[in-house]
């Protein structure tokens, strides 16, 4: 073979293996893609598998033997009983919603900026009362309904604006094993910002379903709690025992269950804050 054949040779021959050499770079580069695409796509397909949006819904005045009572016994989902200490059903709903399992918090009347002293019912915390007497009416309320594991205030809009009785409330819960829902019946209320410094969850209310008893205004109401819950991931809904309500809210749900999920109050507020209930005296409602 003369010099330049020999030359052409091993130029073809390295040429065929550059080719060859950059064939498999572009294999290798190919399949390091789909592996990270494969990746990719197993994150995303996890990331989307997240639950549906919880809602909570809170039905407050259970304890007197209301009309609605009943109905609100029978919901298809998980509810949480909000009940009055010290009035004639107070007990008896209690283990009813317990048996059901439903939720069951105390319902702690309050002193309201205006109102009726009358529709406080009794055990009420008001701003004449001292230090010792508010600790004394917050763990008699508490000892009154059995299986409470958290508390939320009846009226109150004077009461949650005031830091020195709200101190003291939320340093019976605390030491109860109890949280604390802010109904939000004053919208400058220091509820969430006391709990904070006491290492309770900010727990408040987003939606009143029934401040107007129709229908209509409850199903529209229901439809801003599925918004809210789609929007933030969760939603705390406060109702009242009444037959309207129970009628609307048994006629609602199903239809809301394709896009959230309804669980007690307890479940979320574990989930949202980590709440780990943990009384630092004997209690009988754990």
């Amino acid at each position: 073979m003369s010099k330049i054949s020999r030359c052409i040779f091993i130029c073809s021959r390295h040429l065929k293996l550059r080719k060859f050499a950059i064939g498999c770079l572009g294999l290798s580069i190919i399949c390091s893609m789909n592996i990270g695409y494969a990746s990719a796509s197993k994150v995303d397909a996890d990331s989307s598998s997240e639950g549906k949006p919880k809602v909570a819904i809170i039905i407050d005045d259970f304890g007197n033997g209301q009309k609605g009572t009943e109905e609100m016994f029978q919901m298809p989902v998980k509810i949480t009983a909000a009940i009055m200490p010290f009035l004639p059903t107070s007990h008896r709903d209690a283990e009813i919603a317990h048996k059901r399992g439903y939720d069951v918090i105390v319902h702690m009347p309050m002193e309201p900026k205006t109102g009726k002293a009358s529709w406080l019912g009794p055990g009420a915390i008001t701003t004449d009362l001292s230090d010792s007497e508010v600790r004394k009416k917050v763990e008699a309320a508490i000892d009154d309904i059995p299986y409470a594991i958290g508390m939320n205030n009846h009226m109150g809009s004077k009461i949650t604006g005031d830091e020195r009785i709200m101190g003291i409330v939320l340093a019976v819960c605390k030491e109860r094993g109890l949280f604390f829902v802010d109904s939000k019946t004053n919208y400058r209320s220091v509820v969430g910002l006391v709990a904070t410094q006491k290492g309770l969850p900010p727990v408040n209310n987003h939606i009143f379903l029934d401040d107007t008893h129709t229908t209509s205004h409850i199903t529209k109401q229901l439809r801003e709690v599925e918004m809210w819950a789609n929007q933030n991931r969760y939603c705390v809904t406060i109702g009242h025992v009444g037959k309207t309500t129970a009628d609307t809210l048994r006629n609602r749900i199903p239809q809301m269950q394709g896009s959230v999920e309804f669980v007690g109050i307890s479940d979320l507020v574990k989930e949202k804050w980590g709440w780990n209930a943990s009384p630092m005296l004997p209690s009988n409602n754990q």
